[in-house]
């Protein structure tokens, strides 16, 4: 089992003036839905995987805030994927993350 740094992230997040809403295995649900993190196998390396349905103009701050944060505490967010939620039943969500030819512009 890999160790996460998953207090220094929410540290991070908390300073961008963000929250975390939830944390599952790999991935963080922050409180808005516009991304989530993933760890990844390098310890000091989150991915910001972006919603289809995100206005990514309204993004970019949050974005570059959270690169900023990470950067201050020794922590690299690069941008990952888009992705898709759905309801896969009463009390899950489903995650499908989209690669370039999924993803409609």
């Amino acid at each position: 089992m890999t160790l996460r740094p998953l207090g220094i992230v929410k540290e991070i997040v908390e300073s961008a003036g963000m929250g975390i809403s939830y944390a599952y295995d790999d991935l963080v649900f922050l409180e808005h839905n516009g991304f989530l993190l993933q760890f990844v196998d390098t310890p000091q390396e989150i991915l910001i995987h972006v919603n289809e349905e995100a206005v990514e103009d309204e993004l970019e701050v949050a974005l570059s805030l959270l690169q900023q944060q990470g950067q201050e505490h020794g922590m690299v967010f690069n941008r990952g994927k888009y992705y898709k939620l759905s309801q896969a039943d009463e009390k899950n969500i489903r995650i499908e993350f989209l690669s370039k030819k999924d993803f409609a512009t």
